[in-house]
């Protein structure tokens, strides 16, 4: 589950970078 979670967030961050960044800040992630 974290390994898709990790796939989604990085096909994300290309995709859509803003989004990214704002999902990122409300999960409190820090990478």
């Amino acid at each position: 589950l974290v390994a898709r979670r990790r796939k989604l967030l990085d096909f994300l961050k290309r995709d859509d970078e803003e989004r990214y960044k704002k999902i990122i800040t409300s999960l409190g992630l820090r990478r």
